[in-house]
């Protein structure tokens, strides 16, 4: 089969198209042809080896290279065949899963344990549901999990034409928060139309200091300090952070929000929630009723074909990405 390959750290100059030998499934996974996989940023993260400590703990990487060879966790595809043990899907099954535990997506097939896909919902092509699994998990998290965002609450969300803050303007509407939804001028009228109450253009504006309170503020950039980000809060409201970001250079920042955890660690437990951990296909059943049910939708910025993977994950890494960007592996 085909699939992207790496061998060293680097740029995506070190990814490669490759023939390598088609995986058969264990006891409880499914062989899944892959129709579509979706670009995150610990793709490129994964990819470089970085930040260094991640070497040390992450199961894909090792200290020198990659031990896994195959990069991508967000799939949407066909159940080809299953293991012995497998009970909840047949050959032919339309899925959608996050392989964040084994990677391989940027391929034409992969195998899965059964517990990290999901029927795929019905109302969506295989692109669309490939953009869902990492980004709206970490969405719906934050916001119910960390922010426990209620009806009728003030929520600001900070970075919401990316690829989590997408989903969060869409799932804060859902839970019944107003949403004020922060982003640059050209991308006022996508979060508009995502359903944000309030849009502030950081251009022209400063949110921190426009005088409004929320009661939970989502912030998924890491470019504001938490003194600022405090200041935007109601008495008992919540920061949650999330994610690398971009910082005030524009480059994307992975060392940003570690280093808002660590200040949030001193400065105050109870305001400051960092959200470090999203289960990988826990969510998948209930994102799904809420897509089906027209409450989510997955926005796609630009499509690349599975030989292009590489300028896919160099779009996300450099050139500030708005929503999703997926890789199309099959016809």
């Amino acid at each position: 089969m085909k699939a992207i390959v790496q061998d060293r750290y680097g740029s995506s100059d070190a990814l490669r198209l490759a023939d390598v030998n088609q995986p058969a499934p264990a006891d409880d996974e499914v062989l899944v042809k892959i129709e579509a996989a979706s670009v995150n940023a610990r793709d490129w993260h994964l990819m470089r080896g970085d930040p260094y400590l991640a070497r040390l703990a992450a199961p894909a990487l090792g200290r020198r290279g990659p031990k896994t060879k195959i990069r991508g966790s967000d799939i949407a595809g066909r159940v080809e065949a299953v293991g012995r043990a497998v009970t909840t899907f047949g050959p032919g099954d339309e899925v959608y899963g996050d392989l964040r535990e084994s990677d391989g997506a940027f391929a034409e097939y992969v195998c899965v344990p059964q517990s990290r896909v999901e029927r795929k919902p019905k109302n969506l092509s295989f692109a669309q549901a490939a953009a869902v699994p990492l980004a709206a998990s970490t969405a719906l998290v934050g916001l119910r999990d960390y922010g426990r965002v209620k009806p009728g609450q003030r929520v600001l969300i900070n970075g919401a034409s990316g690829g989590v803050g997408t989903f969060a303007v869409q799932l804060a509407k859902s839970m019944g928060a107003t949403v004020t939804a922060v982003c640059s001028t050209r991308n006022v009228d996508l979060v508009s139309k995502l359903g944000a109450d309030h849009v502030v253009d950081y251009t022209r504006e400063d949110f921190a200091r426009n005088g409004q309170r929320y009661d939970v503020v989502f912030d998924l950039v890491g470019n504001r300090s938490l003194t600022e980000l405090r200041r935007t809060l109601t008495a008992d409201g919540t920061v949650v952070l999330s994610g690398g970001g971009v910082s005030g250079n524009g480059k994307v920042s992975f060392l940003g929000p570690m280093r808002l955890t660590l200040r949030g660690l001193v400065l105050s437990r109870r305001q400051v929630r960092v959200l470090t951990t999203v289960p990988p296909g826990r969510d998948l059943a209930a994102l799904r009723d809420l897509i089906e049910s027209g409450q989510l939708t997955p926005v796609i910025d630009r499509t690349y074909p599975l030989e292009r993977a590489p300028d896919a994950i160099r779009y996300v890494e450099v050139e500030h990405a708005r929503a999703k960007v997926v890789v199309t592996v099959g016809e």
